[in-house]
Parts: C-alpha cells; sequence; structure tokens
C-alpha cells in the first residue's frame, strides 16, 4: 500500500521575493528591487540549507532576476542623466 507523500511547504521568503520583484516593476520601484534581492538570496540559502524540505527555488531565482534587473536599469538610467543630460547642461553653461 503506497501511502501519500505530503507536498513540502513553498519557502516564504521565495514568494516575498517573487512578489517585491513584480511590485517593483508596477508600484515601488527601488525599495521592491532591494528586497526582492534579499529575500531571493535568503530564500535560495534555505532552500540550499534543508534539501528537500522547501518548494520555491525558481520563485526565489525569479524574484532575483527581476530585483536585479529593477537595479541595473536604474542604474543605467542615473547614469544616462548624469553624463547625458548632466554633460548637455555643461556644455549649455559655456554657450
Amino acid at each position: 500500500m503506497n501511502l501519500p507523500v505530503p507536498a513540502r511547504p513553498t519557502n516564504t521568503l521565495a514568494i516575498i521575493s517573487l512578489v517585491l520583484g513584480i511590485l517593483s516593476w508596477i508600484a515601488l520601484p527601488i525599495v521592491g528591487a532591494i528586497g526582492a534581492v534579499i529575500c531571493g538570496h535568503m530564500a535560495r540559502g534555505e532552500i540550499r540549507r534543508a534539501p528537500g524540505a522547501y518548494e520555491g527555488d525558481g520563485m526565489a531565482v525569479a524574484g532575483l532576476i527581476l530585483g536585479y534587473l529593477h537595479l541595473a536599469l536604474f542604474v543605467l538610467a542615473l547614469l544616462f542623466v548624469f553624463f547625458v543630460l548632466g554633460g548637455l547642461a555643461f556644455f549649455a553653461h559655456f554657450h
């Protein structure tokens, strides 16, 4: 007789990481991205330390990707504003 195997719980930090990663693109730009990255790394650490105890590694990775991508685009936007628009202001000062 085969007994049903209980489902493994999904890691809570992995869920939070994914939710914050999505929210970073919708409502919480920087705070959500930073939270997604922190929670994603913490979730993956918990999942690795207890093999077979938790589900959710994919959610944690998705949260990490969304968070890091948002932060990278934010840094690129800041660099654009600083160098391109700042350069235009600098050269406009001399004309």
